[in-house]
């Protein structure tokens, strides 16, 4: 079916950053929506025209919209709201046609272990070669031109008539797993590389971040590609390879590719996020020391674990513990743990096991992305904090680089995730406050490295903040006289116009559909779109509900799955198709 749609220019409300809807002017409501998908049966044979024919000859849509399905069936001139319609119908077709396709193509990518190999680079990665085929078999199958740049990026693209190019950003890499954490409440042990499908939820590692949004816009465009529906720009699927780790794949993909005029990340929030806090890394190096000897001490603390990487706040950390006396030292901490657990907010869970060479301390939280600190509970600052903790009222461990460690974290960060110990609080009224997590903990035989991750709203300046922090930490170093470094990096935050026709556009595609309030968002995460020109995050995550990514037992429920599909394949229709988009 080939129509030549003739689009005229389409006026749009809402330039602030919070305007009420006109209810008569959303082109279908949600409601409609899922009566729409529960009276219709699509099969793979079925094609968009059949499915509209059944929403007339089932009355499920209005004499008004069975007036405008007509003149689309009929290949007549469709404008404003009327084209709108039928963006959304697309939208609902590509859900009921493809929505269980496209979950077993989730599981498919899931399935390939994308995760940061320290030993290789990621372009020599087999793993990232496995997902490249998949990707280019997938974007082939769909007659979508596909091309692999050097392994570093997966550039699907669909044509359109005119010279402007939409990029959409998803990201194939993952971040690391710890398995024995991936384990439900009843004792379900799950495989982070499996797609596990219990109730509404999909689980596995990528389901919400972000391989989803890879799946959701293939199939998007897919639809788009064999309806023959014509857009007046073009669009180009970026799959990122170094999201969660060194961010190097979009900036080498530039190098020799145009940059897209739009650009839009499926790896946030709803409904349409036009500012991007700012992203810093403290580091702090510990030499390795021998333990220094005393009097009261017979154990020592030689190990310690934290995240596995800087954006990932874990589910626990482990401190091992060296003693002579391993039952009585398990016992003490244990009695410490309870008092310090009451303080300290009874979220969490210390427990100290005796074993034949020592104990092994556990700290318990609720892991989260550490963009939201305020989500979860972070079990690596509560170690750090603890070990000082017990140090101040027992002296049980001889000081050594990690007790130096603990001092540093409960001088300086605390269980506090606002900066307020160190006295770099502040708050945004659009972007809220600044907050870190204390996640990476690297031990090597030379140096422990523990690693602070800072989002940081519009406020301050980068360079007086790092300036701040080191000066701060400087003071710290020289007042408690402990060998330590510190290097600060800090990227400044990201504040878009929301007055551009096509982020109305966007915001109207997304709240109309999730019955969302009118307004633009902000995030504490970061995405590839953060320094491109006309960069947003367009989903793919609910605001009100905990993000799962990066944490142990990530899930996508299958309702929200279907809606992105359905949603993604309904903007990349109407930002194609819009005469402008300034």
């Amino acid at each position: 079916m080939n129509y030549k749609l003739k689009i005229s220019l389409l006026l749009f409300i809402g330039l602030t950053f919070q305007v009420v809807s006109n209810a008569a002017e959303s082109p279908l409501g949600s409601r409609l929506s899922k009566q729409i998908l529960a009276n219709t049966q699509v099969t793979a044979s079925s094609n968009f025209d059949e499915f509209l024919t059944q929403l007339i000859t089932r009355n499920l849509v209005d004499e008004e919209q069975t007036r405008i399905v007509r003149q689309f069936q009929n290949n007549e001139t469709l404008q404003g709201h009327d084209l709108h319609l039928m963006q959304r119908l697309l939208g609902l077709y590509t859900r009921a046609k493809y929505g269980q396709q496209a979950m077993d193509t989730l599981a498919e990518l899931v399935a390939i272990p994308t995760f940061r190999n320290e030993e290789v680079a990621q372009y020599d990665n087999p793993e990232f070669h496995k997902m490249a085929d998949k990707v280019r078999h997938i974007a082939e199958d769909f007659n979508l031109a596909f091309r692999n740049i050097d392994d570093r990026v997966y550039e699907i693209s669909l044509d359109g008539s005119g010279n402007e190019v939409v990029g959409i950003h998803a990201h194939a890499d993952v971040v690391p797993v710890t398995p024995s954490l991936w384990v439900l409440d009843d004792g379900t042990k799950l495989d982070p590389f499996k797609l596990t499908l219990i109730g509404d939820r999909m689980y596995g590692r990528g389901t919400e971040d972000d391989k989803n949004g890879i799946v959701v816009t293939l199939y998007a465009m897919k639809v788009i590609k064999e309806e023959n529906l014509p857009l007046l720009r073009n669009f180009k699927l970026l799959v990122d390879t170094t999201e969660e780790s060194t961010g190097q794949a979009i900036p080498y993909y530039f190098k020799s590719n145009p940059t897209p005029n739009y650009n839009l990340a499926l790896d946030g929030g709803y409904p349409v996020v036009i500012a991007e806090k700012g992203f810093g890394i403290v580091l702090a190096n510990f030499a390795v020391r021998p333990a220094k000897q005393n009097d009261v001490a017979n154990a020592e603390v030689v190990n310690i674990t934290g995240g596995l990487a800087i954006n990932q706040i874990p589910a626990a950390s482990v401190a091992t513990i060296t003693s002579s006396s391993p039952i009585q030292l398990a016992s003490r901490l244990n009695a410490l743990g309870k008092v310090f657990v009451a303080e300290k907010g009874s979220d969490f869970s210390i427990l100290a096991t005796a074993n034949s060479q020592g104990v092994e301390l556990t700290v318990k939280g609720e892991s989260a992305h550490s963009s939201e600190p305020q989500s979860g509970v972070n079990p690596v600052s509560r170690m750090f904090v603890f070990l000082d903790y017990v140090q101040s009222q027992q002296a049980l461990f001889k000081p050594n680089h990690i007790t130096d460690a603990a001092n540093y974290v409960a001088a300086n960060w605390g269980v506090n995730y606002l900066g307020q110990p160190l006295g770099i609080d502040y708050n945004h009224d659009f972007m809220g406050p600044l907050t870190n997590a204390v996640t990476l903990v690297k031990l090597d035989d030379d140096h422990l490295t523990v690693g602070v991750n800072l989002r940081i709203p519009v406020g301050r300046a980068s360079d007086g903040l790092r300036k701040d922090i080191l000066n701060k930490l400087s003071a710290w170093k020289a007042k408690d006289n402990i060998a330590s470094d510190f290097t600060v990096t800090l990227r400044d935050p990201m504040y878009r116009n929301p007055e551009g026709k096509w982020v109305n556009a966007l915001l109207d595609v997304a709240t109309e559909n999730l019955d969302m309030p009118r307004q633009f968002g902000a995030s504490a995460g970061g995405t590839s779109v953060h320094n491109l020109p006309n960069g947003v995050q367009f989903g793919l995550a609910m605001p009100d509900q905990k993000y799962t990514g990066h944490n142990a037992n990530e899930f996508k429920r299958v309702d929200q799955f279907l809606v992105d599909l359905q949603i993604v394949t309904e903007m990349i229709a109407r930002i194609g198709q819009m005469p402008s988009l300034e």
